[in-house]
């Protein structure tokens, strides 16, 4: 434990300890001066009712008087910032992850029973650094890439509720047979309360989508690769956990096709394990058909040197991150970083105790 401003305490202290001793010392030499003198006090201060008084006064005074001092030390400690030095190892971690997440409205069953799977991945895989990305139109480096799995597992509990807005949404309102959204008179302001929740997740992974279309994989895929730090100056070990259901609409010719952005991956040894939605989860908003989305999804991923997922009930995490732990951790270059750690939680228990006995005391006289 240290303090990051000492000085506050190096000064504060004695001249507290001054002005205690100082205020004692005035206090002891102040006599009776003026009014009105009473006679035979003597017959008063042999009461018990008085005696008991003036031993509640005194406790009260010296408690009071504790309080305040351990109040105002409470708060130079908390001035002078305690802290403590942490030692974190950095470098040592074994791979980088990238969650690579299609969020078209096509694949809302997958990532709505998936997302919680991916929690799991990024609990069962310990040393790793992690990033996610998703995409649609275009794409969102939505986590860079961080060993802070608290905020990876935070930010994908905000992406649970986006799916799970998405489930409600199409559930309620898409129409299969039609293949449009339908909604009655009544149920209008319900709806653009979705549209206004969903617009905020979906602005940034839509931009011009009514010139380039939707679900552009590749594209998505490459973007996600090039979100990879140090992509050509650091020897890492690369993979990324992509779901989709490689139904691409696209209008206008995408920059990177899947066949493309998975040579990109090959040629800079990035391994991609695809996960991939049963028929039954297969939207009837797609124009593609599903064996040949199927098929090629799995030719490109395992093209990378990674492994095709399908989604069932029997498709099991921990398979996916037994798979993963196999891969071959290359070894970096360890770096040391000291970090400074606030303590504030004892100089703040310490000077809430104090006030709160202050102000049961001061109750306490008034009643």
């Amino acid at each position: 434990m240290h303090y990051i401003h000492p000085m506050v305490l190096k000064v504060g202290l004695p001249v507290l300890a001054v002005l205690v001793i100082v205020l004692h010392l005035i206090k002891k030499k102040i006599k009776y001066r003026g009014g009105i003198k009473a006679a035979n006090t003597y017959f008063v201060k042999d009461l018990d009712i008085y005696r008991n008084r003036r031993r509640w006064y005194t406790f009260v005074t010296i408690v009071m008087e504790a309080c305040i001092i351990t109040s105002l030390v409470a708060c130079l400690v908390l001035a002078a910032r305690p802290a403590k030095k942490e030692t974190v190892n950095n470098g040592t971690k074994k791979r980088d992850i990238f969650l690579c997440m299609d969020v078209s409205y096509s694949i809302y069953e997958l990532n709505a029973d998936l997302v919680e799977s991916l929690q799991e991945v990024v609990a069962g895989l310990d040393g790793d650094r992690f990033g996610v990305s998703i995409y649609n139109t275009s794409t969102i480096l939505y986590v860079p890439m961080t060993d802070d799995y608290d905020f990876i597992n935070q930010k994908l509990e905000d992406l649970k509720v986006y799916f799970e807005l998405q489930k409600e949404y199409m559930d309620k309102y898409y129409n299969e047979e039609t293949g449009y959204l339908e909604y009655n008179h009544s149920e209008y302001d319900e709806f653009a309360e979705y549209q206004e929740k969903l617009e905020y997740y979906d602005s940034g992974t839509l931009i011009n989508n009514y010139s380039k279309g939707s679900s552009l994989i590749g594209e998505g895929l490459a973007s996600c690769m090039y979100s990879f730090p140090r992509l050509d100056d650091e020897d890492r070990t690369r993979i990324i956990i992509m779901s989709t259901d490689n139904a691409q609409e696209a209008i206008s010719k995408p920059l990177v096709e899947l066949d493309e952005a998975a040579d990109l991956c090959k040629k800079n040894d990035i391994k991609v394990f695809g996960i991939f939605p049963n028929r039954d989860n297969w939207s009837g908003m797609n124009t593609t058909d599903y064996d040949t989305d199927e098929s090629e999804l799995k030719l490109n991923v395992e093209k990378t040197g990674g492994k095709f997922y399908k989604q069932s009930e029997s498709l099991s995490v921990n398979d996916i991150v037994a798979d993963i732990e196999r891969e071959e951790a290359l070894e970096v270059e360890e770096v040391t970083i000291t970090k400074v750690v606030d303590q504030p939680a004892v100089p703040i228990i310490v000077l809430i105790c104090a006030l709160s006995t202050m102000l049961v005391i001061g109750l306490g006289i008034r009643l």
